[in-house]
């Protein structure tokens, strides 16, 4: 069997691999394709079809956008091959909302006693879009936490004191916006919605009806229960099921490319399947 994984990060945005290594990695594991779904960017693509090419692994053109929800809502754009310049203008938006935020956590993290600059945070990003896993690591280097996890937990997660929320899309602009670029939209791992799941099953209902094509269903977070509770519910509502491990290197380093929980590897008929609503 050929196996994939639909959503992974690189520098381009807040993973630790270069889109080149993350390329490396994934025929390491054995991966026929991998879909490279950065925040708010698609500067890793080019780089990583090259890369592709070299190591004969398929690469899937990809996003991954925030929209207005409560909690945070993603979604995942594929085949946006052709579709960057249509593409770009939002992304441009949404990289302003992102530098927008940053100062504002600065400011929040100096409040909160901890003697951090700007500055620091941009050169650990190294050109790259300045991220939380970055503010992360300069508390880390800088002796204020121990690890990544323990400053997303204390300070830079929703809800927590250095927390800044961006200004977003609404669900349906953001499904809008990938489908007039030439893209399939995809709600990416539904898990963090924590909805009932009669609530979740009128959400599918209403996206499917506003353009959605998608599910993330398997994830590298989530248990047997609830991968069960939305493939049934993808299927009640015509959706394709998708499946990622949400990879970003060392900055989530219990989630490892091309598996899902339980160590689920995820197949290449996903992917086929998916493509042909193109």
């Amino acid at each position: 069997m050929k196996f994939i994984d639909m959503h992974a990060h690189t520098t381009a945005s807040d993973g630790s691999m270069t889109p080149t290594e993350l390329v490396i990695h994934a025929k390491e594991v054995g991966l026929s394709a991998i879909a490279i779904t950065d925040h708010d960017t698609m500067e890793g693509i080019h780089e990583a079809k090259e890369a592709g090419l070299k190591q004969e692994v398929e690469i899937i053109c990809g996003v991954e956008i925030g929209v207005e929800f409560q909690p945070e809502m993603h979604i995942l754009g594929y085949f946006l091959n052709g579709g960057y310049d249509k593409l770009q203008p939002l992304l441009d938006r949404l990289r302003d909302n992102r530098e927008n935020r940053n100062p504002k956590i600065i400011k929040k993290l100096n409040e909160l006693g901890f003697d951090i600059k700007y500055e620091e945070v941009v050169r650990e990003a190294k050109g790259t879009i300045v991220a939380r896993p970055h503010f992360a690591k300069v508390l880390m280097e800088k002796g204020y936490v121990n690890s990544l996890g323990e400053a997303f937990e204390k300070y830079l997660a929703a809800g927590k004191p250095a927390y800044v929320k961006k200004d977003k899309l609404t669900p349906l602009q953001g499904i809008a916006e990938i489908r007039k670029s030439g893209g399939l939209p995809v709600l990416a791992h539904p898990m963090y919605l924590n909805m009932e799941f009669s609530q979740m099953d009128n959400l599918m209902t209403s996206m499917k009806n506003q353009g959605l094509a998608g599910v993330e269903v398997y994830y590298s977070q989530q248990d047997e229960e609830k991968t069960s509770g939305f493939e049934l519910l993808a299927r009640k509502n015509g959706l394709c099921m998708t499946g990622g491990s949400d990879f970003h290197g060392k900055f989530k380093p219990n989630v490892k490319l091309g598996l899902t929980y339980g160590e689920r590897r995820i197949p290449y008929e996903l992917l086929e399947k998916l493509r042909s609503q193109k």
